[in-house]
């Protein structure tokens, strides 16, 4: 085995790691089906109602933190 074998048996379990971790990844804040800020009904998917609600409660959230 050469470094240019060591080299990509690094890179190969490093990818597997990151991809590992990506399938286990879970969002701060999941889809509810109301916005997080002003109770809005929303379609699936959707977080906040739009990116003003979204600034604005991400901001009282660093404030709180």
């Amino acid at each position: 085995m050469d470094d240019a074998d060591r080299a990509d048996d690094s890179i190969e379990t490093m990818l597997r790691t990151k991809i590992a971790e990506s399938a286990s990844f879970k969002p701060k804040y999941p889809p509810m089906g109301k916005c997080y800020n002003c109770d809005e009904p929303l379609a699936d998917g959707h977080r906040w109602c739009d990116a003003l609600c979204q600034e604005d409660h991400l901001r009282r959230e660093a404030r709180r933190a």
